[in-house]
């Protein structure tokens, strides 16, 4: 509700809130009675946005026309080929290593899983608790296996 409150307020300018005599409360953007007082919301524009002169030959536009305006095509940096190759190595490399890592650390989890039937640990004296931590395992060998699939896309997508 305060968003629709503050959206309000910034496209009508001035927001009400008007008390009947039974209490209830009414939003507006007009002052309907004695029993309304003017919302003092934080952004809220109190009048409209002024439109600036235009240079002397240059057509008319709004500053907020000109402050959303599009930079051009040709002003934004260019990377030469090689440069860009070498990125792309670097990403490949930085890629390959955290696949490495990942897939370490699933055969690690594997290991642990043991098949399905790890061992039960010292504070595992109750079989819920030992089912708790299979059931955590299983999830991170999936979580693992989603990380290595990614990566492996990734790397299959550098040029």
């Amino acid at each position: 509700m305060a968003g629709l409150l503050g959206a309000a307020a910034q496209a009508h300018g001035q927001l009400y809130v008007c008390a009947d005599a039974q209490g209830h409360k009414t939003y507006t953007d007009k002052r309907a009675g004695a029993h309304c007082q003017l919302l003092d919301l934080p952004g809220a524009m109190t009048e409209a946005p002024r439109k600036t002169a235009p240079l002397a030959g240059a057509p008319a536009r709004s500053t907020v026309q000109a402050a959303t305006a599009a930079p051009a095509a040709g002003a934004f940096p260019k990377v030469d080929g090689a440069e860009q190759r070498a990125r792309d190595l670097d990403r490949r490399q930085i890629l390959q290593d955290e696949l490495r890592s990942e897939e370490q650390k699933l055969a690690a989890q594997r290991l642990e899983l043991n098949g399905g039937q790890p061992e039960r640990q010292g504070n595992e004296r109750n079989y819920a608790k030992y089912q708790e931590r299979v059931a955590q395992l299983k999830d991170n060998i999936g979580r693992t296996q989603q990380n290595v699939e990614a990566l492996k896309r990734e790397i299959a997508n550098i040029r």
